[in-house]
């Protein structure tokens, strides 16, 4: 099998030679800079400036020689438009976490201070920062900036949202098309597409990093809150989402047709550590039915399958999510509350495809041994891969700071390295 007979097969629930293996096809499936710095030079590749393609997280761009070298079966079809707003056709030096040498998107704009780092929303510097990397820290937090709260009358949800959600455009169809051509037929790997259409309150994007003027509720407790005092402004800024979300799945497909096979639908978590957030009867009325109308056209107009990323504990909820048409759950955090392996694939292994959930980022990988990196992923591996239905990932990226010996552990167990 090639990558991407691995991944069809393992998405339709069919057994495969091994897991199909993921390192960065995705926002949420990725690995640090500085950590893929690490990685190359330990695999014996051409030393050279890491390409931060996903700006907020620090994310590198995992190449050819990389996903070669570790047989890697995946590759994203990138928006060209990143987290931040600002186009990755083009690249400038950038001096990543560790001091380690990168490049980032020439339109990034930012300032450095006393080591901390403000950025600004699709490089306006006519508009405050809009992130901030701390001193000595690894990643970006959005700034809150709008001068909305739950408290203002009155709330103006499609106004408030306006600049959220747009229309895809004629110049980023044609990239689509291109840049998907380009890897169904110069690569033999899965594709996803990470398009992003379905990302219903996800708090990463609700603040507007992107944008110069944020308006209206964006902060993540009123947001929350808001689904109980004004749970007529969540559903009309859904509402407003899910309209252009079809229109922009209907460019899609007729950009990529089916060079994909995957779709990335949204990032947004429900779970904590230990618990949801929110009852399910919430995740009932303002998520599902949207979610729905999505996949539904997904399903109806497509061959692909429907990718969800929620992070923490969420078993009340994933048997909801499959009845939504949620095809694929990521990342599979097994060391939260009621997320056992072998409990998640007894109960939704016939309904879901488990994408992840190879080894805990928050313990095992960065601070066990190799050793104990081998046991656990091929622990993972017995369990989720039973029947197909499975792609192997760490839980969630890689983080910076992992020894690479552990990382490569991870492959090792995979069969790949």
């Amino acid at each position: 099998m090639n990558g991407r007979e691995r991944l069809i097969e393992a998405i339709h629930h069919r057994p495969t030679d091994r897991p199909p293996i993921d390192l960065g096809a995705t926002a949420v499936t990725g690995i640090h800079a500085s950590t893929l710095y690490g990685l190359r030079r330990a695999l014996g590749l051409e030393e050279r400036p890491i390409t931060v393609h996903e700006v907020f997280q620090q994310l590198g761009s995992v190449d050819p020689d990389v996903l070669a070298a570790l047989s890697i079966d995946v590759v994203g079809l990138w928006n060209p438009t990143n987290f931040v707003g600002v186009r990755n056709d083009s690249y400038k030096e950038w001096t990543a976490p560790q001091g380690i040498p990168a490049r980032i998107a020439t339109g990034f704009e930012y300032d450095l201070i006393d080591g901390e780092v403000f950025a600004y929303p699709s490089g306006h510097r006519s508009a405050a920062p809009s992130f901030h990397m701390p001193r000595g820290g690894w990643f970006f937090d959005n700034i809150e900036r709008s001068a909305g709260s739950i408290d203002d009358e009155p709330l103006t949800p499609r106004l408030d949202f306006a600049e959220s959600f747009s229309v895809l455009s004629d110049k980023d169809a044609r990239y689509f098309e291109r840049e998907s051509k380009r890897l169904a037929t110069e690569t033999g790997l899965g594709v996803i597409g990470n398009l992003g259409a379905a990302g219903f309150g996800d708090v990463a994007l609700l603040p507007g990093p992107s944008i110069d003027h944020p308006r209206g509720i964006r902060r993540m407790d009123e947001w929350l809150m808001a689904h109980k005092l004004h749970p007529d402004y969540i559903h009309e800024v859904y509402s407003m989402q899910l309209e252009i979300g079809l229109k922009n799945l209907e460019i899609y497909r007729q950009a990529v047709g089916d060079r994909i096979q995957v779709i990335f639908m949204g990032g947004t978590d429900f779970g904590t550590q230990n618990c949801e957030f929110m009852p399910r009867e919430d995740f009932l009325e303002f998520y599902a039915p949207y979610w729905k109308r999505m996949n539904d056209w997904v399903h109806r107009n497509t061959g692909w399958k429907t990718f969800y990323h929620t992070c923490g504990s969420i078993p009340n909820l994933i048997g909801d999510m499959a009845d939504a048409g949620a095809d694929i759950l990521n990342p599979v955090q097994c060391s939260a509350h009621g997320m056992e392996a072998q409990g998640l694939k007894s109960r939704f292994g016939d309904r879901v495809t488990f994408w992840g959930g190879g080894v805990d980022t928050q313990k095992t990988l960065p601070f066990g041994t190799a050793e104990e990196v081998l046991a656990e992923v091929r622990e993972r591996i017995a369990i989720f891969s039973a029947g197909g239905g499975y792609v192997l990932n760490p839980i969630h990226n890689v983080q910076a700071r992992t020894p690479v010996e552990n990382l490569l552990a991870f492959f090792r167990a995979g069969g790949v390295y």
